[in-house]
């Protein structure tokens, strides 16, 4: 088969397409013939060698990637012979794989991919859309709430605009540049802004005085003076909800800064947020159901699988506008 392997830690260009063996399945294994794979921000970290949420880097040489769809061509011992051909998507765990024509799992991490989705659709809600399902655990939104949403262009922030709009929601839309404020604006935000722009902040309080509200939540996944700016658009009783600081620096605040404002401030991620959503499978079923039902429509970027260097490239330098996956 074809994959992409990392043969020694460092930039995207370590990323190399070439041939390989074929994986074999083991005992309650399947082999998928991957359509598609996703990409994460957290596989640059581990390209770099930085373990990230893991206790160790991975050992060299490695095909990385923990997000597949296709179809089961083979299976291992002791597995389901009614899983032979279905077309699945699985969240391959630690073991990384994915960016490759075949790759291995568990057969008890699979999930049916609903009929009328399509490959990369599924990859995207088995990873994106099941964190932004958990995220948006911690807020019951309604008719009465003002959302903000920064990052709002890429996968988790395309997601929370759709989640909030469905749920009757006023929403803000941050987002880098003029093309991805308007791919908010197509998503339904009432608000779009270019937060690369000065005086959006402005913009935005204008916005709401008009409507004479404040913002109840903003969705952070940005940190930095973005953040900042965001969160002063709070109003008593707001929630900060952070999920990452791609700008570089989470925002944080003292206690004191907190009461004085009435405001809450939560960084989300983590076993809390699984468990308020009664587990990763649990999530990634109601995902799932989700975007085949048509009310979460996952953004998708494409790559062929070859250019799994690029992909990277263009996450790292924030060149990309919803999930980005591979394509063998």
């Amino acid at each position: 088969m074809h994959a992409v392997r990392l043969h020694a830690f460092g930039p995207a260009e370590n990323l190399v397409y070439e041939r390989t063996e074929d994986p074999v399945p083991g005992p309650g294994q399947v082999r998928i013939a991957v359509a598609a794979a996703g990409v994460h921000l957290l596989d640059t970290v581990l390209r770099e060698g930085e373990a990230g949420p893991f206790p160790a880097p991975v050992d060299l040489p490695t095909v990385p990637g923990r997000e597949v769809a296709g179809t089961v061509e083979s299976l291992g011992e002791g597995t389901d012979p009614g899983l032979l051909g279905k077309r699945v998507v699985a969240h391959i765990g630690t073991a990384p794989g994915g960016y490759a024509e075949l790759a291995v799992t568990e057969a008890d991490r699979l999930h049916e991919i609903p009929e009328g989705l399509d490959a990369a659709a599924a990859v995207a809600m088995i990873g994106t859309g099941r964190t932004t399902l958990g995220i948006l655990g911690f807020t019951p939104l309604g008719p009465d709430s003002v959302v903000v949403v920064t990052a709002a262009a890429g996968g988790i922030g395309t997601l929370i605009v759709q989640y909030a709009r469905n749920a009757g929601a006023t929403v803000i839309a941050l987002a880098g540049g003029p093309a991805k404020a308007a791919r908010a604006t197509a998503n339904g935000a009432g608000l779009a802004l270019d937060y690369t722009r000065p005086d959006w902040p402005r913009q935005a309080r204008e916005y709401l005085d008009a409507a004479g509200s404040h913002a109840t939540v903003v969705y952070d996944s940005v940190g930095g003076a973005t953040a900042r700016a965001a969160v002063d658009l709070l109003g008593p009783g707001g929630q900060h909800v952070v999920y990452g600081w791609s700008g570089g620096e989470p925002l944080t605040f003292t206690a004191a800064e907190l009461a004085g404002r009435s405001i809450t401030s939560t960084s989300v991620l983590g076993p809390t947020m699984i468990e308020r959503g009664g587990g990763l499978r649990a999530l990634e079923s109601r995902a799932l159901a989700e975007a085949a039902a048509g009310r979460l429509r996952p953004a998708v970027q494409r790559f062929p699988l070859a250019e799994a260097a690029a992909a990277h490239r263009a996450l790292e330098t924030r060149g990309t506008m919803g999930k980005v996956v591979l394509e063998p």
